[in-house]
């Protein structure tokens, strides 16, 4: 399931407090951590999903500030990170960088067609992520959670957005 879309921020207060100030956004504070030679800073809305991350890294890091403010990932719980990515990956989205060798399940895979990457959250993690960020949130479900994944597309072609509306339904409005 899709649960988080992550910006990279030069000023993680600054970006708080705009997203507060502008839609209401309530943060359950910043963390300070590190993964191998960095350290970052870290923080998540509470009242999701969907959540907002936003992540203040080092220059080197997957998520160096230094680049500037941009959108960085959009955040799936996976129930096996290993088969998940070497699926993203055979279907030619590459493995950006993978935090499991520095004892973390994740890793993030670009799709250059967003300009974003995905990144695979082991699900194991969820109740730690729960309690940390939005005691009493809903259990979310991984994407790939049975019924078993289908690699091929699931969505239809939608209707024009000036379609005829459906019998009994309100005609849509005129756009300008």
């Amino acid at each position: 399931m899709f649960y988080h879309v992550c910006f990279v921020v030069p000023d993680i207060e600054r970006a708080m407090d705009d997203l507060t100030r502008s839609v209401g956004a309530e943060w359950s504070g910043i963390l300070e951590d590190s993964l191998g030679e960095w350290d970052y800073r870290l923080a998540f809305t509470r009242g999701g999903p969907p959540y907002i991350e936003l992540v203040q890294g080092p220059e080197g890091s997957p998520w160096d500030s230094t680049l500037g403010a941009r959108c960085h990932h959009l955040g799936y719980w996976t129930e096996d990170v290993t088969a998940s990515s070497a699926r993203l990956s055979e279907a030619g989205f590459d493995q950006e960088f993978s935090a499991c060798p520095l004892g973390r399940p994740y890793t993030y895979h670009k799709v250059e067609s967003l300009g974003v990457d995905l990144e695979m959250m082991d699900a194991s993690r969820q109740p730690r992520f729960v309690a940390s960020w939005d005691p009493g949130a809903p259990h979310m479900p991984a994407f790939d959670a049975a019924p078993a994944f289908d690699a091929a597309p699931a969505f239809d072609a939608a209707p024009a957005f000036d379609a005829a509306p459906a019998p009994g339904a309100a005609p849509a409005p005129d756009l300008p």
